[in-house]
């Protein structure tokens, strides 16, 4: 009975988890191999179609590669994340302040960040203001010219999920015992010396996780891009256009595989980053 006792603890989250993930997920599959249009009782096999699409039509599959702008953001979110939580883990001024500045985005619901920075960068709105207080007069479509709609719209990742890792950085790095810091202040080391030697090595974990969330969340943006600009042009991403395969034009088989592929491909990094990067376990026995 002892033996029995967890699981019987485990069996309420395992089974929310089975039937709200595992099941769903082997659904998903099974219609990436049919036509099934959302609608009809008996979708047909149609096995590798669906795939074959994917891969040898570049309208499909070539938004993939909007996610390397909002991977590149996430590249930069993370670097400043751990700049501002080494820093304001020592003692600075307006400390709490500062801290609060920079979670408070992550705060915000995506769809209201989303409409505020629609204003933001309109024609002659607060960006263009801002630059011409500077002298600078772009006068141009932040939004709507395509070499620059997704730059913009991964600025907007930035502000909004900085909060985040600035958080995960700045736990991480108050875990480290406060003697390696005293031990590194009688030594006579500097703050890069500290950050390299000790922090670095101490927070490694974190950024791991770090990592695996920029990766999977630049592979799956939605909410940004889709309520700024719905879309259109060179801003669809991968996720926008797998919904609008699936309700707007009524390919769910189509929009399935679409969906498999994006899981494969965010699994295959995950466990690339963790091969390349383990976990390092101290043995305290």
């Amino acid at each position: 009975m002892r033996r029995l006792m967890p699981w019987l603890y485990l069996l309420p989250a395992l089974a929310l988890l089975v039937a709200f993930t595992y099941i769903p997920v082997a659904g998903m599959v099974g219609y990436s191999f049919t036509d099934w249009d959302g609608l009809s009782d008996d979708p047909a096999f149609v096995g590798l179609a669906n795939y074959a699409q994917l891969f040898t039509r570049p309208e499909l599959f070539g938004v993939f590669f909007v996610s390397l702008y909002y991977l590149a953001a996430a590249a930069v979110q993370i670097a400043l994340a751990l700049y501002f939580a080494f820093v304001l883990s020592f003692k600075v001024r307006l400390r709490s302040l500062f801290k609060g500045i920079l979670f408070f985005p992550y705060l915000i619901n995506g769809v209201a960040v989303s409409f505020v920075f629609l204003y933001f960068f309109r024609p002659h709105g607060t960006l263009d203001a801002l630059l011409a207080l500077v002298g600078a007069h772009p006068d141009k479509l932040w939004l709507g010219d395509p070499d620059l709609v997704n730059g913009s719209l991964s600025a907007v990742s930035v502000w909004r999920f900085l909060g985040l890792n600035f958080v995960l950085f700045l736990g991480a790095i108050q875990a480290v015992p406060g003697e390696l810091y005293e031990a590194a202040e009688l030594d006579g080391a500097n703050r890069w010396q500290v950050f390299r030697h000790i922090v670095a090595p101490g927070i490694r974990p974190i950024v791991g996780l770090s990592v695996i969330l920029a990766v999977s969340g630049s592979l799956s943006v939605f909410e940004i891009p889709f309520v700024m600009t719905g879309g259109a042009g060179e801003s669809k991403t991968f996720v926008i256009q797998t919904v609008k395969l699936a309700f707007q034009f009524g390919k769910f088989g189509l929009a399935s595989a679409a969906a498999v592929v994006l899981l494969i491909v965010v699994l295959l990094v995950t466990w690339v980053q963790r091969r390349l990067v383990p976990d390092e376990r101290t043995d305290l026995t």
